[in-house]
């Protein structure tokens, strides 16, 4: 079953990283053709200007999304590095927890705008504000799955220590692994001696 959630959370998070990779694109394309058909035509696109914006709230959305996946958000650590394990345990769990309840805040408060949101169109492809701003149903839904499994697996004691701290400095698992390496190479006994 274990494997089974994590292959779908796996293919899920590869689907998210590829609408990604198309919002960049979008992006790209159309404010580049933009800026050259203002430079050499003195013409333009109106939609060029409003659907990469749309575009980058879309990828800004769904890489919350994948960063979270991937325990790859930005944090601080110096507190919770001086802790016990049990420190670092309740206060992983209370980060998760209260992240929980800002995503079900997220949810619920796009909820109560949906009808507002729905009725505004954008001023010039005139598409409703649904389809901007309704990421926020994914990102909190998918987000607070997240937090909400990794709550489970702290009360069933399925964390590892090394999850505990989600900030890591850039590099490092190399320079870590390098190290391992090194003092697990027998010509390095030798030398220690």
């Amino acid at each position: 079953m274990g494997n089974t959630m994590k292959a779908i959370a796996d293919a899920f998070t590869r689907v998210l990283e590829a609408v990604m990779v198309l919002c960049l694109a979008v992006m790209l394309v159309m404010v580049f053709g933009n800026v050259v058909l203002r430079l050499f035509f003195n013409t333009g696109i109106d939609l060029s200007e409003e659907i990469p914006r749309f575009a980058f709230v879309w990828m800004t959305f769904i890489g919350a999304i994948v960063g979270m996946r991937r325990r790859a958000h930005l944090g601080v650590d110096i507190v919770v590095q001086l802790l016990p394990a049990l420190g670092r345990r309740v206060c992983w769990g209370i980060s998760q927890a209260v992240m929980l309840v800002c995503c079900i805040v997220i949810v619920y408060g796009t909820y109560l705008q949906h009808d507002i949101i729905e009725g505004n169109a954008s001023p010039v492809a005139q598409l409703s504000m649904l389809w901007v701003f309704g990421v926020s149903y994914l990102t909190g839904t998918a987000i607070a799955i997240i937090c909400a499994s990794n709550l489970l697996r702290l009360f069933a004691g399925k964390v590892a220590d090394d999850e505990l701290i989600d900030v890591h400095e850039e590099g490092m698992a190399d320079a870590q692994e390098a190290q391992r390496e090194m003092e697990a190479h027998p010509l390095n006994e030798g030398a220690k001696r």
